[in-house]
């Protein structure tokens, strides 16, 4: 059972699962603001554009139809892809951000090549050689 708990105990603490479980977090409250954005500002917005109101003066996107008693309600539909479309941008935006300030720090690789082939056996030799340790060829 301790073998059990320690094993446990390190998954929970690696640095990836905690990062990930801060991830979540964040993501939901996020997730929530991007709701309300969908709801108060984009909503009311196409509304204007339609003209679309209920009886109550309330706002209505997209609407409802009923097919052999079932009501279909595609106007939430219809605001759940716009919260997914501006989540997955911001997302992209967060990942794009995040790549490049990893690559900030970074040193570029030398591409300067350190080897040629030996045209006679097709070896890899230094580039300053002028004979082929493997063949013994005169290389120009």
């Amino acid at each position: 059972m301790k073998k059990f708990v320690a094993e446990f105990k390190e998954f929970a603490l690696k640095g990836n699962v905690m990062d990930l479980a801060v991830g979540v977090i964040i993501g939901a409250a996020f997730q929530n603001i991007v709701t309300a954005l969908t709801s108060d500002f984009i909503t009311p917005l196409f509304a204007a554009l339609t003209g679309k109101t209920d009886e109550n003066g309330g706002i209505v996107i997209g609407g409802t139809f009923t097919f052999r008693g079932a009501t279909f309600n595609y106007g939430d539909f219809i605001s759940s892809i716009v919260n997914f479309v501006i989540m997955a941008f911001i997302l992209f935006l967060l990942i794009k951000g995040t790549n490049r300030l990893m690559s900030v720090g970074k040193k570029k690789e030398n591409t300067t090549p350190t080897t040629k082939m030996c045209p006679f056996c097709r070896s890899e030799v230094h580039i300053e050689a002028t004979k082929c340790p493997h063949c013994t060829s005169t290389i120009e």
